[in-house]
């Protein structure tokens, strides 16, 4: 490639314009302007001209390709715009340029693109679901089928038995995938788990398949087993309470042991 930079007279002092020519391939003879700042950053579009400039410079009619400012190409803008704006005063439509664009490409046939334009008579609709939300992937569990929690000495830990009314649904999967299904959205979604209600999805979960539930069938926490949690987890803390006490004891043992021993010397 041949490189050319030159000063710009249109942006403050300091600035360069450099002119990429390419010299091999498909758009041999093409060039790439680029515009470098005093300090050295590189700029490749107007846009990035503009926001780093702000309101020191006025880049309306300036032209990136040549960079020199061009009053005519501004004035036929705003009278474009004025003429646009008079004619919905009338009622009428704007002056909408209906041929299509050509497509940017290598090719040396001008190929035309589809041209999609945004305006309130477009009758294409947007999924409102599908741009807020991003797909998820059917049975990502299955991934993390055989996959064993290990210690720090590489022990397996034991796995957790899960009740009898959770059963899973779905091809192959089994508890391991299950309780992963389970952490998973329990950590991750903030809605109630309530596992899969639609019946057909036995049937055919590729197709009734609900991403945001565990892959198990729907299940009813009642009180009882609200009641049987909350006495596993009192046991749980009583036990660790008197772990903790046990330990404190044996410290305090051992240091005046080791107090005594050491007036004894």
């Amino acid at each position: 490639m041949e490189r050319k930079r030159t000063d710009c007279a249109a942006l403050p002092p300091g600035w360069k314009k450099e002119e990429v020519i390419r010299k091999s391939g498909l758009s041999a003879g093409k060039s790439d302007v680029y515009y470098y700042s005093p300090t050295g950053k590189k700029f490749r579009s107007k846009p990035q001209l503009s926001r780093y400039l702000g309101n020191a410079v006025d880049l309306g009619c300036f032209d990136f390709r040549t960079g020199k400012m061009m009053p005519g190409k501004l004035q036929k803008s705003k009278a474009r715009l004025r003429h646009d704006q008079l004619m919905l005063a009338k009622g009428g439509k704007p002056d909408l340029n209906t041929a299509l664009p050509i497509r940017q490409t290598a090719s040396i046939f001008k190929q035309p693109v589809t041209k999609v334009t945004s305006h309130p008579g477009n009758k294409v609709k947007t999924d409102l679901q599908r741009a807020t939300e991003q797909p998820r992937q059917l049975f990502w569990e299955k991934r993390l089928t055989g996959l064993r929690p290990c210690d720090v000495t590489q022990d397996v830990l034991r796995t957790m038995d899960l009740p009898s009314g959770l059963q899973s649904v779905g091809p192959d999967s089994g508890d391991d995938s299950l309780l992963s299904a389970i952490a998973s959205a329990l950590h991750m979604s903030s809605s109630p788990i309530t596992g899969q209600t639609s019946v057909a999805a036995e049937k055919n979960p590729t197709v009734w398949l609900n991403t945001s539930q565990p892959m198990c069938r729907a299940f009813t926490v009642t009180d009882e087993h609200i009641r049987e949690q909350e006495l596993k987890v009192y046991q749980a803390r009583r036990s660790l309470e008197e772990a903790l006490m046990a330990d404190g004891l044996a410290r305090a043992a051992e240091n005046t042991r080791e107090l005594l021993e050491g007036k004894a010397a």
